[in-house]
């Protein structure tokens, strides 16, 4: 499948990442930041890779909630069609 259309601030190598791999870099960015374990310099650089990881998360969230779809029921409980989950 391929990968969404991200802001174009985010890198090409980011863009790459899946959901899953982008989110858990990020949560190594974090987890490192938090721990105060890098110089200021990489602290910062850490910071702005942690940002454009942010943004190419939610771009494939969004994406994902479009494809997500609500099966609509009849009276007796039966399928009756689907709708868009933000149709309400």
């Amino acid at each position: 499948m391929s990968q969404p259309a991200a802001a174009p601030s985010v890198p090409d190598d980011i863009r790459a990442l899946s959901f899953e791999a982008a989110l858990s870099e990020l949560e190594a960015i974090v987890d490192k930041l938090e721990r105060g374990a890098v110089p200021l310099e990489q602290s910062i650089a850490d910071y702005e890779r942690g940002e454009a990881l942010k943004k190419h998360c939610e771009a494939l969230l969004r994406r994902a909630e479009m494809r997500v779809e609500k099966i609509q029921l009849g009276a007796d409980g039966t399928p009756t069609g689907r709708e868009p989950l933000d149709a309400e």
